[in-house]
């Protein structure tokens, strides 16, 4: 400053004119206010004091401009008061300088109603009303903008260009477009900014088509369009349909390729940057960010953010680093904001860490509360919800959303004593819930099937009216699965139906999947069917809600629906259709869907799992486990699915080398997992590998057995005839034995014909379970091998006391495409006399084979 002010003695001392003096501080003190250096800007000021220069207004007027510039508004006041003689142009600075901030709107009123009606030397000039007219537009209401433009057209300045310009932007902004065309047609020297107030305006009001055309008006007429129409009009083309939208983008972009003015300006290369970003274009916003020759912060955050929203993780993440780098552009909290969700996607909680200590050490990001409420959820969402709330009680403006961003971290990790505390603490500091706190609430409270709370909730969402601005029915459509949820239909059902006039698909959906989750898949037939629009949700839902209720046919049907409506399925559809393939054992079907995966080129690991899974079930454990070996990156759920299905085959030691191998991956087994390679091991017969395998479960893998691990392992010690070990073990069990355990030991008492421990296990048995016709006829089956017919008498007549039945046994098997049903003692398939004729030969033969005339 001292180096500065010392030149500018040294400038001013060997000029001999006064005007050159005065020149010189007009200079200086304009590049003040341009670099907002206030403090060489005062002491210029005591310099003009001190050698009488203050009395010029040439000097006064660059003075009053640096203040202005430099948002010291107070000293431009008092500064303007000590001018005696004031032009229009120094009340124009004044009023620039108030204009600059929407906290002074009501003081640039007051100035311009004071300059108005002073002498009429200093009226109002047309870019007196170009500063005040925007303020008028985000402060006034629609009487005052009507009486601003009464007296720009009593005043003769409505043809002006830069006040219809003004005019133009205020009635689009306030949604009077009409009156803005009147405007824009009365402007009689049309430039450049009138087309883009214009354009802008009609594009904020989603007049899309009247955009576009003004848009074309200008490359066909005199006025070309400069860099802000480009960055008006490419938003447009990212929101229209794809196919339209990558055109008419594309066309643009050519556009400017052509006119070398456009194609080096970076607002326009980051206006057509965002354009393929929304637009999904990785590769064509990479390509072009790659030639930019010149990159500023925003061409930086907006190839980050974009990359982001396109799932993009890793690119976000090298663009982030190539930034940092570079060291020459500072980080402002648009990059901050847009690097942490990539960091929790990644499950980077060390990067976060890392751009949390970069917030704390610049203080205009460590006070964004922005920022802060995005570093909360980072550390919600990478499970660290204790430094999440340490961070939110350390911010000390608390908005809505930090609020709700805490609530939804507790919701999600289930911590209801703080949820609730933080709940009643908001409500003690006066904060008034949105739809997305209720929202939270809601979904927490159907989470713990509290249907009293969602009660409450759905209350008090009516009360405070929230549930009535619910225009996109998020909150009502939430409330309606939270009812369906927590087994309340008819509520739902009401709910339901007082949204008939607002309904959308969710809401149907919503609906559609509480009755299928309560086995009414009838009541969900009937909203499907009644629906104007449906999405593949729908179509997914429907179909897995028979599958899931044993409807075959009815699946299989709906499916082929979909297909022929020209709805292509998806990865969630096909894994609705796969149990459908179980249940028909239909490998034809099976065959189909594997097809349709690799086509469609779907790499969803639990997609392959189920596909392995039914593979198992329909007998093909050849194609199983050929689909295991084919996929590269194996996780728990396909381990799981090929064990399960070398266990259902019988393939005790295949299951346990697959279970090795799932170790030697370091992925750590779960409860599933286990009880599959177990179950291997009791059908395989496998005694002291399952004793292995269970005694690790504790001692290795650190959790406690459940209820399926001891049936597992009691049916494995007896069917492998050690019956009195399996007694022994189940009465040693820390947990009480249910049915299906005693029920193992009961089997095994018959197939080895141990009648005294099966009467004592069958006494257990009875007692918990008493309608299981099965275990009658296990017991009774276990005297009657043992001769003992009063115990066989015996349980006939409890059975026939009790009224149970036993079901007929079913069978099936497909021949070609076609299902063939078979049911104990039905007659009525159409090739019964084929069948029989080959049927009673082979019962000849294996009879005379045993030489047993009782089999």
């Amino acid at each position: 400053m001292n180096e500065a002010l010392s030149l500018l003695l040294q400038r001013t001392h060997y000029l001999t004119s006064y005007k050159s003096s005065y020149q010189v501080f007009a200079d200086v003190l304009k590049s003040c206010g341009t670099t907002t250096d206030t403090s060489l800007g005062k002491s210029l000021h005591s310099l003009v004091i001190k050698q009488g220069h203050n009395s010029c207004s040439f000097v006064s007027k660059a003075l009053l401009n640096m203040y202005a510039k430099c948002k010291l508004l107070e000293d431009a006041h008092k500064l303007f008061d000590e001018i005696t003689v004031r032009d229009t142009v120094t009340w124009n600075i004044l009023l620039s300088g108030f204009a600059g901030s929407r906290f002074h709107d009501h003081k640039v009123m007051g100035l311009f109603n004071t300059m108005r009606l002073s002498d009429r030397d200093n009226k109002p000039s047309p870019v007196t009303l170009a500063i005040v007219i925007p303020v008028c537009t985000r402060s006034g209401t629609d009487v005052a903008k009507k009486s601003m433009h009464g007296y720009v057209v009593k005043s003769g300045m409505e043809s002006q260009t830069l006040v219809g310009n003004a005019l133009v932007s205020m009635y689009a902004k306030s949604g009077l477009v009409l009156d803005a065309s009147v405007v824009f047609d009365g402007i009689a020297d049309k430039d450049v900014v009138s087309y883009n107030a214009a354009i802008a305006g009609l594009a904020e009001n989603k007049l899309v088509d009247d955009a576009f055309r003004l848009f074309y008006e200008m490359i066909k007429g005199p006025v070309m369009p400069n860099y802000a129409t480009f960055t008006n009009i490419l938003p447009l083309c990212a929101a229209l349909p794809n196919a339209v939208g990558d055109i008419l983008g594309k066309e643009m972009h050519c556009y400017v390729l052509r006119r070398a003015e456009l194609e080096h300006e970076t607002v326009v290369i980051n206006a057509l940057l965002s354009f393929y970003l929304r637009i999904g274009r990785i590769r064509e916003a990479q390509s072009l960010f790659g030639r930019m020759k010149f990159r500023d912060l925003v061409s930086w955050n907006s190839f980050i953010a974009g990359c982001a929203s396109n799932g993009q993780w890793l690119k976000a993440l090298d663009a982030f680093r190539e930034l940092v780098n570079m060291k020459m552009i500072r980080l402002d909290s648009v990059t901050v904001i847009s690097i942490l969700p990539v960091c929790v996607q990644l499950f980077n909680l060390q990067l976060g860490k890392e751009i949390h200590g970069y917030v704390l050490r610049r203080r205009t990001l460590h006070e964004d509360i922005s920022i802060g409420n995005a570093l909360i959820n980072l550390y919600a969402k990478c499970c660290c919800t204790e430094s999440a709330f340490s961070l939110f009680l350390l911010i000390p403006r608390k908005d809505l959303i930090s609020w709700n961003t805490m609530l939804d971290a507790f919701g999600v990790n289930q911590l209801e004593t703080q949820f609730a505390d933080l709940l009643c603490w908001m409500f003690l500091d006066g904060i008034k819930p949105d739809a997305v706190t209720i929202l939270t609430v809601v979904q927490f409270c159907s989470s713990f099937s509290r249907i009293k709370n969602v009660k409450e909730t759905h209350g008090f969402s009516l009360r405070s009216s929230v549930l009535l601005r619910d225009s996109e029915l998020t909150l009502g459509n939430a409330l309606l699965d939270a009812y369906a949820k927590c087994g309340n239909m008819d509520y739902a059902s009401k709910l339901f139906n007082n949204l008939s006039e607002k309904r959308n698909v969710v809401t149907c959906n919503s609906m559609i999947s509480g009755y299928l989750s309560h086995g009414s898949h009838d009541e969900a037939h009937i909203i499907f069917e009644k629906m104007s629009e449906r999405d593949l949700t729908t179509w997914n839902l429907m179909v897995r809600g028979y599958a899931q209720n044993e409807c075959p046919n009815e699946a299989l049907n709906l499916f082929h629906k979909l297909q022929y409506n020209g709805i292509r399925p998806d990865a969630m559809t096909i894994m609705s259709v796969l149990p459908v393939c179980g249940q028909m054992a239909s490998i034809h079907l099976l065959r189909q869907c594997h097809g349709y995966i690799v086509r469609a080129c779907f790499e969803d690991a639990h997609l392959k799992a189920a596909l392995l899974d039914v593979y198992s079930k329909c007998g093909n454990v050849k194609s199983a486990h050929k689909l295991y070996k084919s996929t590269s990156k194996k996780d728990l759920v396909v381990f799981t699915a090929m064990v399960g299905g070398f266990a259902m085959h019988g393939m005790g030691e295949e299951a346990i080398r697959v279970f090795d191998h799932m170790l030697e991956c370091g992925i750590e087994p779960d409860h599933v997992v286990i009880t599959a390679v177990l179950s291997a091991c009791r059908h395989a017969g496998l005694i002291n590998e399952g004793l292995v395998i269970f005694n690790s479960i504790e001692q290795v893998h650190h959790m406690k057995p459940s209820m399926e691990q001891y049936a597992c392992l009691v049916d494995l010690l007896g069917r492998g005839g050690r019956i009195k070990e399996a007694f022994s073990f189940l009465n040693r069990m820390p947990i009480a034995a249910n049915a299906n355990i005693w029920g193992s030991l009961l089997g095994a008492c018959k197939t080895h014909h141990d009648v005294d421990m099966g009467r004592v296990v069958a006494d257990h048995l009875l007692k918990i379970q008493t309608n299981d016709i099965g275990n009658y006829v296990v017991l009774s089956n276990l005297y009657a091998a043992d001769a003992k017919w009063d115990g066989v008498l015996e349980m006939r007549r409890l059975m026939k006391t009790r009224d149970l039945k036993k079901p007929a046994g079913c069978s099936w098997i497909e021949v070609g495409s076609s299902k063939n049903i078979f049911v104990a003692g039905d007659y009525s398939h159409p090739d019964r006399s084929s069948i029989f004729s080959i049927l009673n030969p082979l019962d000849k033969q294996i009879k005379e084979l045993y030489k047993s005339p009782d089999i």
